[in-house]
C-alpha cells in the first residue's frame, strides 16, 4: 500500500477512524480511496452524499499535506502503521475505534505479550510515587511493556520506574512527533525513544491541545493487557482511560486510598463501582492476570479434585459453557437463587477456581 495515500485519508475532514477504515474495506485500500468514483465512495458504510462530497472535494489537497509529512517523517526516521499492516499492535486493531494509522519511533514490541498501562493524576502525591515504584518493580521479572501518557505526574514516574528496573516503555501522545509536552518531559523521552518508544495518532505541527488528551487515552487503553490507575480524580483523565480500558474489556486495577482523599476520589470509585479490581501490589496484578508463577505451577488435577457443594458444582458447570458470565447469568442457567449463587461464587473465588472480573462478571481461572 501508498503510504502516500494512508497518510493523506487522515487529512480528508469529517472522515475518522470509523468511516475511514470502511472507505478502505470497500474501496480495497487507501490508495483506491482516492481515484474511486462517487458511486463506489457511496458504498461504504456511513457515508452519504455529504461526506462523499468532502472526499472529492479535499482529495488533492490531503495528498498534498501528506507529502509534507512524508518529508518530516523520514527526516525524524518516524514509523508509520496503518491498521491493515501485518506490525499494527493487534490489541489496538480489536478496538472499533482504533486510530487509522500511528505514528511511531522508537524500538519496543507493540505486540509485546505482556502489556500494562500504568495512569493517574498529574499531581501525584509522595505516597502515589512510591506506590507507582513499587508496582513496576514488581512486574519487572515479567519483561513487561509499560505504557503511560507521558504527562506531569504518575505518567511520568511510570516511565521513570520502568526505565529504572530496565523496562522498555512506551509514551502515547496527545501531539505530533515534532515536539515533546511538557517540555520537562524531553529528556526522558530522549530515552524512551532508546528503550521503549513514542506513539502518536497525530501528525506534525498538532499542539497538545485540551481535546486530544480523551481521544489520546483509547490508544493507552487499546494498546494494553491491563490498566492500573495509581491517584486519580474522579474527572481526571486516569479516569477516562479507565472507563475506555472497561468498553474494551481490558483489565482494570486501581489503588485504594483514604477516604475523602482527593487524589484517591477516582480510584476508590473504581473499585466501589466494581469498574477495577483493588489491588495493594504488583503480586495481585500477576494473580488476577494468571502471570503469577506460583499459580501457573499448581497442578491443575489438584484443583479439580476439591470437594465441591451442589450449588458450587451447578456454577463450574455454567462457567464452562460460558467464556464470561454475571451473577444473573448464573442464577437463570443454574437455577440458583442469587443468594445461593453469590455464596457459591465467593467460595470458588477463594479457591482460586474463578475469578471475578470487572462488571462483577465471572469466569473460570
Amino acid at each position: 500500500m501508498s503510504t502516500l495515500h494512508q497518510i493523506a485519508l487522515t487529512f480528508i475532514p469529517g472522515i475518522g477512524d470509523v468511516l475511514g477504515k470502511n472507505l478502505v474495506a470497500v474501496c480495497g485500500g487507501a490508495e483506491a480511496v482516492f481515484k474511486e468514483n462517487r458511486k463506489a465512495l457511496l458504498r461504504a458504510e456511513g457515508i452519504g452524499e455529504t461526506l462523499v462530497n468532502i472526499v472529492l472535494a479535499h482529495r488533492e489537497a490531503a495528498l498534498d499535506r501528506a507529502a509534507r509529512e512524508i518529508e518530516f517523517i523520514e527526516k525524524y526516521k518516524i514509523t508509520t502503521l496503518f491498521y491493515t499492516d501485518k506490525s499494527y499492535p493487534k490489541r489496538l486493531k480489536e478496538c472499533i475505534d482504533g486510530p487509522l494509522l500511528i505514528y511511531y519511533k522508537g524500538n519496543a514490541d507493540l505486540n509485546d505479550s505482556k502489556v500494562v498501562a500504568i495512569v493517574g493524576t498529574r499531581r501525584a502525591t509522595t505516597y502515589g510515587k512510591e506506590i507507582c515504584f513499587a508496582i513496576t518493580e514488581g512486574l519487572a521479572s515479567l519483561n513487561v511493556l509499560v505504557v503511560s501518557g507521558l504527562a506531569y505526574g504518575i505518567d511520568a514516574c511510570a516511565h521513570k520506574a520502568a526505565l529504572d528496573v530496565g523496562l522498555n516503555t512506551v509514551g502515547v501522545l496527545a501531539h505530533g512527533l515534532d515536539r515533546i509536552y511538557p517540555a520537562t518531559n524531553k529528556p526522558l523521552a530522549g530515552k524512551m525513544v532508546h528503550r521503549g518508544g513514542l506513539i502518536t495518532d497525530y501528525p506534525s505541527n498538532t499542539n497538545p491541545d485540551r481535546e486530544n488528551f480523551p481521544t489520546r487515552n483509547r490508544i493507552i487503553a487499546g494498546l494494553s493487557d491491563a490498566i492500573v490507575v495509581v491517584e486519580g480524580g474522579k474527572k481526571g483523565g486516569a479516569l477516562i482511560t479507565a472507563e475506555i480500558a472497561n468498553s474494551y474489556n481490558r483489565d482494570v486495577f486501581s489503588v485504594p486510598g483514604r477516604i475523602g482523599d482527593y487524589f484517591s476520589e477516582g480510584c476508590n470509585y473504581l473499585i466501589k463501582t466494581n469498574r477495577a479490581h483493588l489491588i495493594q501490589s504488583a503480586a495481585d496484578i500477576k494473580y488476577i492476570m494468571g502471570w503469577d508463577d506460583l499459580k501457573k505451577s499448581k497442578p491443575v488435577q489438584q484443583k479439580l479434585m476439591l470437594e465441591l457443594n451442589s450449588e458450587e458444582a451447578a456454577v463450574i458447570e455454567v462457567l464452562k459453557n460460558s467464556e464470561e458470565a454475571s451473577i444473573d447469568k448464573v442464577c437463570s442457567s443454574s437455577g440458583l437463587s442469587p443468594t445461593k449463587a453469590a455464596s457459591a461464587l465467593l467460595n470458588l473465588e477463594f479457591e482460586g477456581l474463578i475469578r471475578c472480573l470487572p462488571g462483577k462478571m465471572y469466569r473460570l481461572n
